[in-house]
């Protein structure tokens, strides 16, 4: 069950990148009635266009309404401002002072040397 949600809002996702896809297609499958009802030069004893002139004015109409709504899209965002203020007060901490008698010491030798390794109890592996 999740494989076919999980196509099916991945095509719902990709169905506007295929937009001029879908006016192509819808003209080829009318493309006859097109060239008899609507092309300019319909009424022409050879008619080179068959409905190509519909074909570029579909695709315009479609590019034109992609532009808007990408602007629209563009000036929403546009128009959308976060004001974020903080009333955050920050204190002043005195310094730590290191005392002289500090115990751990660099500068000795170590008194033991481990020369096994580490290894986890089995129970665990």
């Amino acid at each position: 069950m999740k494989k076919y949600l999980i196509v099916l809002l991945s095509c719902i996702i990709l169905v506007p990148s295929f937009g001029s896809v879908f006016v192509y297609v819808s003209f080829k499958l009318e493309q006859q009635e097109i060239v008899k009802t609507i092309c300019v030069q319909r009424k022409m004893v050879f008619n080179t266009c068959n409905g190509r002139c519909e074909l570029q004015k579909s695709l315009k109409k479609y590019d034109d309404n992609e532009k808007k709504m990408q602007n629209s899209l563009k000036e929403k965002t546009e128009l959308v401002y976060i004001l974020n203020t903080s009333n955050n007060t920050f204190k002043l901490l005195e310094p730590i002072e290191i005392k002289a008698g500090f115990s751990a010491r660099f500068d000795n030798k170590p008194v033991s040397v481990l020369t096994e390794t580490f290894r986890p109890p089995s129970l665990f592996i």
